[in-house]
């Protein structure tokens, strides 16, 4: 067990590392790590990606906001509404739903074998938009956002991150571009901070509902993951982003298809 244990933690530089890189990612990681390498329950392991990812993520932010690549007014506008949802979901919806649930008179599933269908769903849809980059001209900034979509598509991100405990980067960002109609470079910074704010408010949704979190854990490895983003951010600005994005996509498409058969073909 702990050699595993040292396994996940030198994977948790590899969660900060894609995040510093890409800003996104890192919960696509950090739950089947915890899961498959440290045997972590699918429900907690959410709960510890949630704190990792929100720690991880604001320290990038912090770094990005240094560099003046935070748009504040759309992290607000987006957040609010993100944040809300993302707490409401882990505070009342997980915890409510039922252990097993009860398709029809001969099927039923398991409350952990959901969680990790959708988020190896999550990963697929997720792993499409890296393989087939956004163009987006970072010196264009578009004609006037529409409030009401970016409020509306933040209660669903919400959602999302919320049920998977996913920073849900990898959907703020395009919301951010195409909808805030801000440059690509800004919707990173910007959305570093959106999911380092909402992945901390729901693991606050969990604290109450958990209370056998092994913290000794979850702090080595969330300093783990602070190291990487450092590393991250210093290979960003040496590497191909868009090559580094595809090679990524591929890497999670794969994994999130191995969750899929595994959870369910050969779930127990």
């Amino acid at each position: 067990m702990e050699d595993l244990f040292i396994v996940g933690y030198f994977l948790a530089l590899l969660v900060g590392i894609i995040l510093g890189l890409m800003g996104s990612g890192g919960s696509i990681l950090s739950v089947p790590i915890f899961v498959y390498i440290m045997n972590v329950s699918p429900v907690l392991a959410t709960a510890y990606s949630l704190f990792v990812v929100g720690i991880t993520a604001l320290i990038g932010g912090i770094q990005k906001a240094k560099q003046q690549l935070v748009d504040y007014k759309n992290a607000i506008s987006f957040g609010i509404p993100t944040l809300i949802s993302v707490f409401v979901t882990r505070k009342f919806i997980v915890p409510n739903i039922s252990e097993t649930i009860i398709i029809s008179d001969t099927i039923s599933v398991q409350k952990a074998t959901l969680i990790m269908v959708f988020f190896a769903i999550v990963m697929i849809v997720s792993s499409i938009r890296m393989i087939r980059p956004m163009k987006v001209d970072d010196r264009i900034i578009l004609p006037t956002p529409n409030y009401f979509q970016i409020v509306f598509q933040g209660i669903i991100i919400g959602l999302i991150s919320g049920f998977v405990g996913a920073g849900g980067g990898f959907l703020i960002i395009p919301a951010l571009v195409f909808m805030a109609r801000i440059p690509m470079k800004i919707a990173v910074g910007t959305s570093l901070l959106i999911v380092s704010a909402q992945s901390l408010i729901g693991f606050l949704g969990d604290i109450q509902a958990n209370q056998t979190m092994n913290w000794e854990m979850l702090g080595i490895f969330t300093i783990f993951s602070v190291i990487g983003i450092f590393i991250g951010n210093n290979l960003a600005k040496k590497m191909n982003s868009d090559k580094l994005k595809i090679a990524f996509g591929w890497f999670v498409f794969i994994m999130g298809s191995y969750i899929l058969i595994k959870e369910i073909f050969f779930s127990k």
